[in-house]
């Protein structure tokens, strides 16, 4: 058995995990969990890069001594720093609102058609080329000397290397999918300098080993190397997947965010699939995730922190009560991005669009619940239409694994087996590429396999009318 640590940060909480890896075992335990909250100061949303790094030093000194150190987290934020390898300011959130409208002034010099066919990446207006177009006239980007993305710049303090891994990279719509190197030309049109990002690294490349001022501060005894993993939790979750080789599945990684689709052997790069939304995002073993971004459970989150952070249980066995489908919203629209009033925005959307208004905290996540497991179906079947590529399973991996009800709801949304678990999907893929560093493990499909024989998974078969969810989908395009 070996060990390894897997620094994983969502955008509401960070853990450091403990993987346990030898033949026919792989076992996961939590060594350390913290809070990631973003700060609000004059200038704008930030994160709280240090009180995280703080966190994983905290998890590294109760994980104990590892064989191997991964670090994956969200995607398209960074960091800036100097000549000197200093941070240049805390990082900025991606839900911050400097990037309003700066996706028509990049589509005026590379046109949106022309951007995603080079990149593959969907329209989100939080991708890193719009916030590089947005601090262009920064003093913090005039004096930068590096870029690093959020777990390539922790992993550079902890290592004192440098460098942009793949499938974080991916993320930054300054990649080109089928070279999976940089798009030179984009960069070089928008003004953007390439030569900001260190060198590119693949998941299961050495990332480094701690400093000694890191070994002193987890009590760890060196040398213990970092390894480059799929650092952007996404492609670590879906790299988790306990997908039979035979299988032709479609993935829902759930979380603050739901991103769903197909893993592809190469990009879809067509008109029709960017008038639909899907990105071309790159996982492991030259793997392309085509998936689309839902909003998630930040819905239910934050109407939960609105009503005073109620039981959650509670709640959903409340929402359970409610009559289906009796409202729904567009659960991938950019109105419900930002924070705040999350409760009266659902209530004003469904009131817009003639739809019975939910009122009760009940109603309102009944309505959070059957919005996403539409989502989740209009964003599969879009994928297979898209792609070619029938699907005959659901894999649920992440948080929303423990929520049972969403599960329930996307197996019927789907009419399709939904196959839930693992729960800590983006810490196991995290754990299974430091072991494939290490011989313990084989290709995607042997971890896979390793996956499906040791993780609790849940199956919902799908049940009730079909044509009830097609009605909900009708009320949403008319509105």
């Amino acid at each position: 058995m070996k060990s390894y640590a897997a620094v994983d940060l969502g955008a509401s909480s960070g853990r450091v995990m403990v993987g346990r890896v030898g033949r026919d075992r792989l076992e996961l335990t939590e060594a350390h969990r913290f809070p990631n909250r973003p700060v609000r100061v004059p200038e704008g949303l930030r994160w709280d890069v240090l009180a995280l790094y703080a966190g994983v030093l905290a998890g590294l000194r109760a994980a104990g001594q590892v064989d191997s150190v991964g670090i994956d987290s969200w995607a398209v934020d960074y960091g800036l720093l100097d000549a000197d390898g200093a941070l240049l300011g805390n990082p900025v959130h991606y839900r911050d609102s400097r990037t309003e409208g700066v996706a028509q002034k990049v589509w005026a010099t590379v046109p949106a058609e022309e951007l995603y066919a080079a990149t593959g990446l969907q329209y989100a207006p939080f991708n890193t080329l719009y916030q590089l177009t947005a601090a262009r006239a920064s003093t913090q980007l005039h004096h930068a000397e590096r870029l690093l993305l959020v777990p390539d710049l922790l992993t550079y303090w902890l290592t004192g290397e440098q460098g942009t891994e793949l499938t974080n990279a991916s993320t930054t719509q300054l990649i080109d999918p089928r070279t999976r190197d940089w798009a030179y030309d984009i960069a070089s049109r928008l003004g953007i300098d390439l030569g900001l990002f260190a060198p590119l690294r693949q998941p299961g490349e050495p990332a480094g080993v701690l400093r000694d001022e890191v070994l002193q501060e987890t009590g760890l005894s060196g040398p213990v190397p970092v390894t480059a993993v799929g650092s952007h939790d996404t492609a670590s979750a879906v790299a988790a997947v306990p997908a039979d080789g035979g299988e032709r599945f479609a993935y829902i990684c759930t979380g603050t965010w739901s991103l769903a689709g197909l893993e592809l052997d190469a990009p879809v790069l067509t008109e029709e699939s960017r008038a639909a939304n899907f990105t071309n995002e790159l996982g492991l073993d030259g793997t392309v995730r085509y998936l689309r971004n839902i909003m998630g459970l930040w819905l239910l989150q934050e109407c939960v922190r609105d009503w005073g952070n109620p039981e959650l249980d509670g709640l959903l066995l409340d929402a359970s009560e409610v009559p289906a489908l009796r409202s729904v919203v567009d659960a991938g629209d950019s109105a419900f991005l930002a924070p705040g009033r999350m409760p009266e925005r659902i209530a004003e959307a469904c009131r817009a669009s003639g739809q019975p208004v939910p009122v009760s905290p009940a109603e309102i996540t009944r309505c959070i619940l059957d919005s996403l497991a539409l989502a989740h179906r209009r964003a599969i079947r879009d994928a297979e239409r898209l792609a070619d590529r029938p699907v005959d399973v659901v894999h649920v991996v992440g948080g929303g694994t423990r929520n049972a009800l969403l599960c329930r709801l996307t197996a019927d949304a789907c009419g399709l087996p939904v196959v839930a678990g693992p729960g800590e999907a983006a810490a196991l893929g995290n754990v299974l590429v430091q072991a494939r560093s290490h011989g313990l493990v084989g290709d995607l499909a042997d971890g896979r396999r390793l996956l499906t024989r040791t993780q609790p998974l849940t199956r919902y078969e799908p049940r009730g009318d079909a044509a009830r969810w097609s009605e909900a989908q009708a009320r949403l395009v008319r509105g």
